[in-house]
């Protein structure tokens, strides 16, 4: 079932990033972890409205065992070279830059877009170990928009799971030894729910 964006009390709100001082931290492990800022980017829904119309989005297809499936979501993708759809995007990403220079010690320069239509849509176990990510630890910043979803983390090798829920505004940031060392997924779900456009913000080489 898909369903149409649902408008919180703020979406009269101007698109604006409030301040990342205010971000919390879980330490998953000596080496890894997660900063969570709910509702750091005001005006979402409008955001969402934008880059649902703006992004050029397009279904994947990918060889799973014998054949080949969808993708269960939509995606796109901007090189560090590439304009970003929307302006707040590329303030998100100076924002995130400064605040983490002394712990990544390089820009953020890539965004990866998902648009997750419905509960239909998901993303498996993995982490973003295409590149350095496989060898290095890294970051990778996620700005949420549209209605919640759970982003489930969990030891690399099997474990018991953390869950975040992240949506209209949200970011979320993994860190340290996290894509190497932790997976992380979100779930299909059987409740109605409504769409939501994830934007995750890379190092180069990081994928």
């Amino acid at each position: 079932m898909s369903l149409p964006l649902q408008g919180s009390l703020f979406d009269g709100d101007a698109i604006a990033l409030g301040s990342i001082e205010a971000i919390r931290r879980t330490q998953l492990d000596p080496s890894s972890w997660v900063d969570v800022l709910p509702g750091w980017l005001s005006g979402a829904s409008q955001l969402f409205d934008r880059l649902a119309e703006r992004v050029p989005w397009h279904a994947e297809r990918r060889p799973m065992y014998d054949r080949v499936v969808d993708v269960p979501r939509l995606v796109s993708f901007f090189g560090e070279n590439d304009p970003l759809p929307d302006h707040i995007l590329v303030d998100a990403r100076t924002a995130l830059t400064t605040h983490y220079a002394s712990e990544l010690g390089e820009p953020f320069r890539t965004a990866g877009l998902c648009f997750y239509r419905d509960g239909r849509d998901s993303v498996a176990w993995h982490g973003d170990t295409i590149g350095r990510g496989a060898t290095h630890d890294t970051m990778v910043a996620i700005v949420s928009v549209g209605a919640p979803r759970s982003l489930l983390l969990r030891p690399r090798g099997g474990g018991a799971s953390v869950r975040f829920t992240v949506g209209h505004g949200d970011l979320l940031v993994m860190g340290g030894a996290c894509q190497r060392a932790w997976e992380h997924a979100v779930p299909k779900t059987a409740r109605p729910v409504g769409p939501r456009i994830s934007i995750q913000f890379r190092p180069r080489g990081v994928r």
